[in-house]
């Protein structure tokens, strides 16, 4: 084993230690350069990383000012953006270089850009703004998200350029769906709180699953009036009916218990000694179970709708159920004739059941679960 970790050792230290060659041979400038820096800062005068800085930067420089020339001479969009990651490259390696005394006198004057770097981030930024306009034009929701991510590349390029703040707002607006999350008053008044409960429940997942950054919106009728949201997409509306709070349910179920089990038992051999035997026992003894139960259940109609045309995207039942149960008994007998199950539920109490809110919260849970999966699976084509 010990063999085995000094070979392991040595591998790991050999790779941290590369001059960056193998990286060079295959044209991976960055590579091959940050290699052999970091070798040098640690081991000055190593011969091969000394060659692969001087050798690679050359060839990187040359590299990179052809893949300059050729992008800057095509048609290709964005360009300019193009031009700019490969000068930051440029940077990058004559950053790394200056850093270390031993690279440095390999590199007489490592190419920096500056003004060229400011210029290029500029007409970086007015490519993608262009963009932005050229598909915030279109009348298509496709584009308005596309446009949104142009602009918005425009404004990381250079913060605040020209409007677009507002043009990013405009497509913003223009690509995300305006949903509107309504909720159908129930005809008993003494479950209006529990039914709130869940529609407010059902309206903060959904702003979670899809947060401001994305491109679908959810509001309450209050917020979409507020925010003056007149003209939504869609309309979801959630309606709880054919749902129940049963009357509660008493039942005792009596049994007689017998069971055979064997035991050690201390026999006495002599006056001075004993000896341990097994011995078979007869237990009995009568238990009686009692159960009470409440069943509550029902059932959510989800529906979605188009808002300008009313037509009806999608119609869905989700049903839910859920069943209170207490159970408790009596036992007369020898307790080593009960099971674990018999001997918690002689230990239980008789406890009144949840109040008709508490139920109606209680089968409403899995609908919550299946409800928000459902609405998210709908709506996470249009993010």
């Amino acid at each position: 084993m010990k063999k085995w970790g000094s070979i392991i050792l040595v591998m790991l230290l050999v790779g941290a230690c590369s001059s960056g060659k193998k990286a060079l041979d295959r044209g991976d400038y960055i590579e091959a350069i940050e290699k052999a820096v970091n070798r040098l800062s640690s081991d000055p005068n190593n011969k091969k990383a000394k060659q692969v800085v001087s050798d690679g930067y050359s060839l990187a420089m040359e590299y990179y000012q052809e893949e300059i020339d050729h992008i800057l001479s095509g048609n290709d969009a964005f360009k300019w953006g193009k031009t700019l990651n490969i000068m930051n490259r440029v940077n990058h390696l004559s950053n790394l270089i200056r850093r270390v005394p031993a690279a440095r006198g390999l590199v007489s004057s490592p190419k920096m850009y500056t003004a060229e770097l400011s210029q290029a981030t500029e007409r970086a930024a007015e490519e993608r703004y262009q963009a932005g306009l050229i598909s915030l034009s279109r009348p298509n929701r496709e584009d308005a998200k596309e446009a949104y991510y142009h602009f918005s590349q425009a404004d990381n390029l250079v913060p605040s350029y020209k409007d677009v703040l507002e043009k990013m707002y405009e497509a913003k607006d223009r690509a995300t769906i305006h949903v509107i999350l309504e909720s159908v008053a129930l005809p008993l008044k003494r479950y209006e709180l529990s039914s709130e409960f869940f529609y407010e429940q059902v309206i903060n997942r959904m702003k979670q699953r899809f947060p401001s950054s994305g491109f679908v919106a959810f509001y309450t009728p209050e917020e979409a009036e507020k925010q003056q949201v007149q003209y939504p997409d869609m309309v979801v509306r959630m309606e709880f009916y054919d749902f129940f709070v049963g009357q509660p349910q008493h039942f005792e179920k009596e049994e007689t218990l017998d069971r055979v089990v064997e035991r050690e038992v201390e026999v006495k051999v002599s006056r001075d000694s004993t000896r341990i035997e097994k011995r078979q026992e007869r237990l009995r003894g009568k238990i009686k179970i009692i159960t009470d139960e409440v069943a509550s259940q029902g059932l959510l109609n989800v529906k979605i709708e188009e808002f300008e045309t009313q037509k009806l995207i999608l119609s869905e039942e989700v049903p839910g159920e859920f069943l209170w149960q207490n159970q408790y008994g009596i036992f007369v007998g020898d307790e080593g004739v009960l099971t674990e199950q018999q001997v918690r539920i002689i230990n239980n109490k008789a406890v009144p059941p949840p109040g008709p809110q508490d139920l109606f919260v209680e089968f409403t849970r899995p609908i919550y679960a299946r409800l928000t999966d459902r609405l998210s699976q709908y709506f996470n084509k249009y993010n």
